[in-house]
């Protein structure tokens, strides 16, 4: 089986899956509860989730909290070019961008873009103040391209089990 970290997909079993399916569900059941559906007593449900959360299999767990209802109507996907690739320039790039609380997601991609963003704010007015102040404030952007969400179709938090 495939290796990650320090340890082997050999040590997950289909009851583990299962666990995991389970909590990404409702992370807020019970361990009495997560065993009826796992068809295990509660002990070894709370060893096993013990484990996978040890291993890293679990992260952390948070709730997820409407964004709308905070005020966040608008989500924008924006695409970076950098002017420059460097070690350091892209490590600077990094940091300015984790830093800025409207970027809720940043990857680095392939491709014609080298990063991608996932941007929320209130409205236009406030992605306006945002694209001047903020991401016009971290050096060496080249370009960016913004693709402005018009509806959700599918949003889905877990990984695909």
């Amino acid at each position: 089986m495939k290796k990650t970290d320090n340890f082997s997909l050999e040590n997950i079993d289909m009851i583990d899956l299962e666990l995991l399916k389970v909590l990404q569900k409702d992370a807020k059941l019970t361990t009495k509860e997560i065993a009826t559906r796992v068809n295990l007593s509660p002990t070894p449900v709370y060893e096993r989730i013990k484990r996978l959360e040890k291993e890293g299999f679990i992260e952390k767990y948070a709730a997820i909290v409407n964004a709308e209802k905070l005020g966040l109507q608008l989500t924008v996907f924006c695409n970076i070019t950098l002017k420059e690739h460097t070690k350091e320039i892209g490590n600077k790039f990094v940091k300015d961008i984790v830093s800025i609380k409207e970027v809720v997601e940043c990857y680095n991609i392939s491709g014609d873009y080298d990063f991608l963003l996932k941007i929320m704010v209130k409205d236009m007015k406030h992605y306006q103040s945002f694209v001047i102040n903020d991401l016009g404030s971290v050096k060496n952007i080249g370009s960016a391209h913004s693709t402005f969400v018009i509806g959700v179709i599918k949003q889905n938090y877990a990984v695909p089990i």
